[in-house]
């Protein structure tokens, strides 16, 4: 995956990563303080191949130290990490930095995680930020384990910098298109048999709402994968959409899915396989938070029992801690009926194919959803003063908003959570309910 090269300078070591495709990635960066020499960097990563800009590894070297210039009085506590967000127009870069305290050789130091790239693709990189982020804080945390135990921390910040690259890569290369013709969808289809189910697309449609707009299509015919995209891409405008197309497959045949990365995602993700249509989905987000934080604290305990410096796979830590064992059919039935999604794809094809009127009733449908999200959330806002009481009117708020079905509720709670982060537990509240759970409390106003 990445391969090693001479270092331009004693001082600095430098890797660079083999990605395909084109990775708008212009270099990752690991630099710390030196209480003596200032803001030292350690180690750079590049990407290996042609690139739209090219900076020298003095202006990486630079830019590196930019981020570090005035953390020298930082004030932050224990294990905080720091999300810093640079745009320098003077030199046509952005850098996101994380800035975080950890040992160097026996003495604590304030150190900076950095991606840098061009500013032209801001508008690209912005709705990546967030998971970008996430994943790099966890690397952190990684991170702090192994200098904690005196071990090379590039060796495990390498892992997710190489990671980060190719899903940059990829998004770049792969990802579903800004405007989408919904003559390229199954929702133009004359006749709906001809290139799925109806039952599967309503399925499809109300669980890729129902999940925060996240969803992995799988499949062994191509054309068949890339439509679906296509289709729940409509509405890519209000949710961000991520695929998983013709992931590997084991010996018997099955899709081999990501599991680490599904689980580290920010939302809960739907599971969609067009070989055998069936759609699945992660328990809802306040759930997946907390089935996250677990893995996680797992994850963390098990580096910290390890006796050796040997590199360990992130996918088989998850397994090594004997006080939680993950559960890997972490994909449930779709048990939840709407009629949000039921009536749209009822209505829609009575529109003749092929016209402008499907793509105008589209955009309605949206409209609506939104409408409901917000005012979903001034609902919630006036019931509990803004947040400073609890939420305990779940049933009122499903009869005054016409969110009697248990799918429609998540459908708007779902593009609610994307406008108001946290929502969900706020709703829920604590002790976590599990989905059997959650649907016996539900049951019961």
């Amino acid at each position: 995956m990445s391969s090693s090269c001479q270092p331009q300078s004693p001082a600095v070591a430098k890797s660079e990563v083999v990605v395909e495709g084109e990775c708008p990635l212009l270099a990752a960066t690991f630099a710390y303080w030196d209480n003596i020499l200032g803001p030292r960097v350690r180690h750079i990563w590049t990407p290996k191949g042609d690139q739209v800009m090219f900076l020298s590894d003095g202006e990486v070297t630079f830019l590196a130290n930019h981020t570090l210039n005035g953390e020298i009085l930082r004030s932050a506590e224990c294990g905080a990490i720091d999300v810093k967000f640079f745009v320098l127009a003077e030199k046509g870069v952005i850098i996101v930095s994380l800035i975080f305290d950890g040992e160097l050789k026996g003495d604590k130091n304030t150190c900076a995680l950095s991606i840098i790239l061009p500013q032209t693709e801001l508008a690209f990189y912005l709705p990546l930020h967030a998971i970008c982020v996430l994943r790099l804080k966890h690397v952190i945390r990684r991170g702090r384990i192994w200098m904690q135990k005196g071990y090379n921390i590039i060796s495990v910040l390498s892992l997710e910098i190489v990671s980060i690259m190719e899903l940059l890569a990829s998004m770049k290369t792969h990802s579903v298109p800004e405007e989408i013709d919904i003559t390229d969808s199954v929702l133009n289809d004359d006749d709906i048999g001809d290139s799925c189910r109806e039952d599967f697309l309503h399925k499809a449609i109300s669980s890729h709402l129902q999940t925060c707009g996240s969803s992995i299509v799988v499949g062994s015919n191509p054309e068949k994968v890339n439509k679906i995209p296509l289709t729940l891409g409509l509405e890519h405008s209000l949710f961000t959409v991520v695929f998983n197309l013709l992931p590997p497959q084991d010996s018997t045949g099955s899709f081999v899915l990501p599991f680490r990365q599904v689980l580290y995602a920010p939302y809960p993700t739907t599971h969609i396989d067009v070989d055998i249509n069936t759609v699945k989905q992660m328990p809802p987000c306040h759930e997946h938070s907390y089935n996250q934080r677990r893995y996680m604290r797992s994850e963390l305990s098990a580096l910290w029992k390890t006796d050796s410096e040997e590199e360990i796979a992130p996918d088989s830590v998850l397994h090594t801690d004997q006080a939680f064992t993950p559960d890997l059919n972490i994909f449930q039935d779709v048990l939840h009926q709407d009629t949000l999604v039921k009536s749209f794809i009822d209505e829609v094809f009575m529109l003749r194919p092929g016209m402008s009127l499907r793509s105008s009733y589209l955009a309605q449908f949206l409209l609506l959803l939104h409408r409901k999200a917000l005012t979903l959330l001034k609902y919630i806002e006036d019931e509990t003063q803004k947040g400073k009481t609890p939420f305990r009117s779940l049933r009122n708020l499903k009869t005054d908003l016409d969110l009697k079905e248990e799918g429609d509720l998540n459908i708007i709670m779902a593009m609610a959570e994307k406008l108001r982060a946290g929502l969900h537990s706020f709703v829920f509240g604590k002790p976590l309910y599990t989905s059997m759970q959650e649907r016996d409390v539900l049951a019961t106003f």
